[in-house]
């Protein structure tokens, strides 16, 4: 919900930035409006891309276990790291206290 939110604040300068553009209505503002816009709209969308969600699937069979098992400090969750060699993405899976994915 709080990432909606902030890409609505941002949607929002980049229109102010918009229309102070094309009134010329608080030029001055002008750079404060687009760098506040973008700096919210492109660190959510790289925030989202970078920090992917816990699975709670299974892995994919072609994934391999790094044998990497960390606490989630978001959700308290024990959490195991996959590795995918096709792409060399890397994805965290949700795990029960004997390490094992569900």
């Amino acid at each position: 919900m709080l990432t909606i939110v902030l890409y609505v604040i941002g949607g929002l300068l980049l229109v102010g930035a918009g229309i102070a553009f094309l009134t010329g209505v608080m030029v001055a503002l002008l750079p404060q409006l687009i760098v506040g816009g973008l700096l919210l709209v492109v660190g959510l969308a790289i925030e989202r891309w970078r920090y992917k969600p816990l699975l709670r699937g299974g892995p994919d069979p072609r994934w391999q276990d790094t044998g990497e098992r960390f606490v989630d400090p978001g959700s308290g969750q024990l959490t195991a790291v996959y590795f995918d060699p096709r792409d060399g993405e890397r994805h965290y899976i949700v795990v029960d206290e004997r390490g094992r994915a569900p």
